[in-house]
């Protein structure tokens, strides 16, 4: 997966979980996949982490969902492509 592709599909998920609560503007901070107002008390098991474990094969435990939620997405892709390097 090239990192074009890669950028392309994370973006695709963010675009489509950020929809979901309309005070989250286009900001490519990943914390606007969740609520802003009510954010979950566990993020691993929330459907935009599971959305991206399956896009990029890859497993997210709880505190690299919390290290993803404080990114924005150029930071996120990258962690996640060293994420796939080392879960291969």
């Amino acid at each position: 997966m090239n990192d074009s592709y890669a950028y392309q599909a994370l973006y695709a998920i963010y675009d489509k979980h950020r929809r979901k609560y309309r005070g989250n503007p286009d900001s490519k901070q990943m914390c606007c996949m969740w609520s802003t107002n009510r954010p979950p008390d566990t993020l691993s098991y929330t459907r935009p982490i599971y959305d991206i474990e399956e896009a990029f094969s890859i497993e997210i435990d709880e505190d690299e969902a919390v290290k993803i939620y404080d990114m924005n997405l150029d930071e996120a892709i990258m962690k996640i492509m060293e994420m796939k390097k080392i879960q291969k």
